[in-house]
């Protein structure tokens, strides 16, 4: 969370602990920390965040298959933990921030949930719903913003709520802008900034994100509904998975892209380089070979 510069601003007021309802003590912490190879400290600091937030980031992939395969996406705590933790897969958003949320609620943390528009790859002024979760975790010199969800351009570290800085991570830099009243987050690629997406302070419960999670695994339009996605940072690199293309980003270099033709080569990639345990789904190959298929 280095700066290349620190102007003084006003700290956002503090948010309110969230309420007792994500069920915190149905939370195997210990088999969270081995899902992601993590044996550090545990003490509700900047430096555990840090910490915690790459970890989770580079050892659990973004992936929609769940929603592919028409199965719906669940929240309830036990099902993340059996999907995320014990079968070894990944999720979209919800799921991601929804663990983590209990996670660090778990060590001892203040953290509460927003929810944004996602801007990227959309027409400036557009009229967009809520689709993305983050957090907001209040630490003793003010506040930060996590989220571990964002598919391919996900922060791998927290990022203060400060605007009109530029914020470092182990991969690319971000920044916080304001629109209006809202922050705007954005990523520096290729020298240029991208929208990413926007969001407010107020703060989200367990039913606000059951409706934007039902919408977005379920809604036609949906992107989740309609493209295999997988994402995963590793040090130093970025693989992103769309349809029948497979990319390798090189942080703060170029891109290779190699085509996928066969539903064996879309399964190899997702278990050989996400680390995806796969779901045993009779349709599982079909599908895959839709989206190979379009590159025949």
């Amino acid at each position: 969370m280095q700066s290349t510069t620190r102007p003084v601003t006003p700290s956002p007021s503090p948010i309110p602990a969230q309420p007792s309802e994500w069920g915190i003590d149905r939370l195997d912490v210990d088999a969270y920390l081995a899902r992601i190879g993590y044996a550090g400290a545990l003490a509700p600091t900047v430096e555990t965040l840090i910490a915690l937030h790459r970890a989770h980031a580079l050892a659990i992939p973004f992936e929609n298959l769940d929603i592919i395969l028409g199965r719906g996406v669940s929240l309830d705590l036990d099902d993340l933990q059996d999907k995320m933790i014990r079968h070894r897969r990944g999720g979209y958003c919800f799921e991601h921030n929804t663990l983590l949320m209990h996670v660090l609620d778990a060590l001892g943390f203040q953290v509460t949930g927003l929810a944004a528009r996602v801007l990227m790859n959309k027409p400036e002024g557009s009229a967009l719903p809520r689709t993305h979760m983050l957090l907001r975790v209040d630490l003793d010199d003010g506040p930060v913003l996590a989220d571990v969800g964002f598919g391919g351009l996900t922060p791998t570290g927290p990022l203060r709520l400060e605007t009109d800085i530029v914020q470092q991570t182990p991969h690319e830099p971000f920044r916080l802008t304001r629109a209006g009243e809202d922050y705007r987050l954005q990523v520096q690629i290729g020298g240029s900034w991208t929208n990413l997406y926007q969001f407010d302070l107020q703060v989200q419960i367990g039913p606000d994100y059951e409706m934007m999670n039902h919408y977005t695994a379920t809604h036609p339009d949906s992107v989740f509904l309609n493209n295999l996605v997988a994402a995963l940072p590793v040090p130093g690199r970025r693989y992103a998975l769309r349809n029948d293309s497979f990319a390798v980003h090189t942080t703060g270099g170029g891109t290779e892209r190699r085509t996928l033709t066969s539903a064996e080569e879309i399964r190899s990639v997702l278990t050989d380089v996400f680390g995806v345990s796969l779901p045993s789904d009779p349709g599982l190959d079909a599908v895959f070979g839709r989206f190979a298929a379009q590159a025949a």
